[in-house]
C-alpha cells in the first residue's frame, strides 16, 4: 500500500512508473462543496460509521451494499472507485477472498488514509491515490462506482463513466449504485429535491439522464437498471460482451 503523509488539502500524489510522486490537484468542486464531508478529518471520522450511512440512505444501506456484493465472486479482481463510508469496502475484501484482489482509488489523501486503516489485515487489498475520471490500461472483473456520480459535475460524470467502463474486462461488469428520480408520489420526493438543490448540487444532473446515455465509445455492453425505495436509488449494471 502507498503511505500518504504530510499532504495538503489541495494537492495529492500518485506514484509514476519510475516511483516518483506526481502531483494531482484536488478538484475545486470537491474543495468547495464537499470539503466538510471528505477533506475534514473530524467530520470524516464521524460520518464513516455504518449507522450514519444507514440514516443518510433511509435504512437502505444494507440492501444497496448487498447489491454490489452479489456481483462479486471469490477470486475476482475488483476496482472500487472512491472510498465509501461504512462496511462496504472491507466486505468487498472478504468477498474476493485470498485468491482475489481489491483495489481502491480516491483522489483525497484523507480518504486514502482512512481506507488503508479500514483494510488493515487484508493482504489481498491495496489503496492508492488516483483520479477516477482518468483512463488507465488496467482490467478488472468488476468496477464499482458507489454513490460517486451524484457528487461530481456533469462533465465529470461522463468522464468517470467512460473511465469505469474502459477498465472492465471481457465478460466483466461495472456497477453504478446511486440516486435516481423518485416516483412522483414518493413521500420523500419534495424533501430530497430540497436536499439535492441545497446540499447535493450535482445530483440533479443524474436524475434527468440515464447512466447508459453517458457511455460513449467504450465497447459493447449489456445494460440493466433496477430501482429501490420508490425509485430513489438505482442499481445499474453494465456487462461487457465477450
Amino acid at each position: 500500500m502507498n503511505s500518504v503523509t504530510n499532504i495538503s488539502d489541495s494537492i495529492v500524489y500518485e506514484p509514476s512508473d519510475d516511483n516518483e510522486q506526481v502531483a494531482l490537484a484536488i478538484p475545486d468542486y470537491l474543495k468547495e462543496v464537499y470539503h466538510w464531508a471528505y477533506l475534514d478529518a473530524g467530520n470524516a471520522r464521524w460520518l464513516d460509521r455504518e449507522w450514519v450511512v444507514a440514516i443518510i440512505l433511509w435504512g437502505n444501506a444494507k440492501r444497496l451494499r448487498q447489491a454490489v456484493l452479489a456481483q462479486v465472486e471469490a477470486g475476482d479482481h475488483v476496482l472500487q472507485v472512491a472510498n465509501v463510508y461504512g462496511k462496504l469496502i472491507p466486505e468487498l475484501a472478504k468477498k474476493v477472498g485470498v485468491t482475489g484482489a481489491l483495489e481502491v482509488i480516491d483522489i483525497a489523501p484523507l480518504q486514502v488514509s482512512r481506507c488503508q486503516t479500514k483494510l488493515e489485515g487484508f493482504e489481498n487489498s491495496s489503496v492508492r491515490i488516483a483520479d477516477a475520471s482518468v483512463l488507465t490500461e488496467a482490467s478488472y472483473d468488476l468496477v464499482d462506482c458507489f454513490f460517486l456520480l451524484h457528487e461530481v459535475p456533469d462533465e465529470f460524470k461522463i468522464k468517470i463513466v467512460h473511465a469505469v467502463l474502459s477498465q472492465v474486462a471481457l465478460g466483466g461488469k461495472a456497477i453504478f449504485v446511486d440516486y435516481h428520480q423518485p416516483h412522483s408520489r414518493h413521500p420523500l420526493r419534495q424533501f430530497m429535491q430540497f436536499i439535492f438543490r441545497h446540499y447535493e448540487p450535482f445530483a440533479e444532473g443524474l436524475l434527468h439522464q440515464n447512466i447508459k446515455d453517458m457511455a460513449t465509445e467504450v465497447g459493447s455492453f449489456t445494460w440493466q437498471t433496477r430501482t429501490l425505495f420508490g425509485g430513489l436509488y438505482q442499481i445499474t449494471i453494465a456487462t461487457r460482451s465477450i
